[in-house]
């Protein structure tokens, strides 16, 4: 699993780059062997003006195919990484589910 982190217009503090590796690895960790890459990137969309203007978007490369991507805005970057990798730990179980179940074989009523 690799985890690739960028700050667009906004620079990433190594304790902000902690907390993102820290938290990926609790929320995601369980899937590990079946996410290839996650990339995060947080930006500053109004600058120094201030207000909710942080942006969190994480994508998460699956195995052997598929992206999940999720995407948040708050002005506080460690409470919307937390809240983005909550959300993503959902997602990426719901789209885990969602293939096991469709390659599950139909059970015929033949054989009752």
């Amino acid at each position: 699993m690799q985890l690739d982190m960028r700050g667009v217009n906004y620079e990433l503090q190594d304790e902000l780059k902690d907390h993102i590796e820290r938290r990926l690895r609790f929320a995601l960790g369980r899937f590990a062997s079946r996410i290839e890459r996650i990339a995060v990137r947080i930006s500053d969309v109004n600058g120094p003006r201030g207000g909710i203007d942080k942006r969190c978007r994480i994508s998460i490369g699956l195995i052997p195919k598929g992206v999940v991507m999720i995407e948040g805005a708050g002005d506080d970057p460690f409470i919307l990484v937390a809240d983005a990798a909550k959300r993503a730990r959902q997602s990426v179980r719901r789209n885990l589910e969602r293939r096991r179940r469709s390659r599950e074989p139909l059970v015929s009523l033949a054989a009752y």
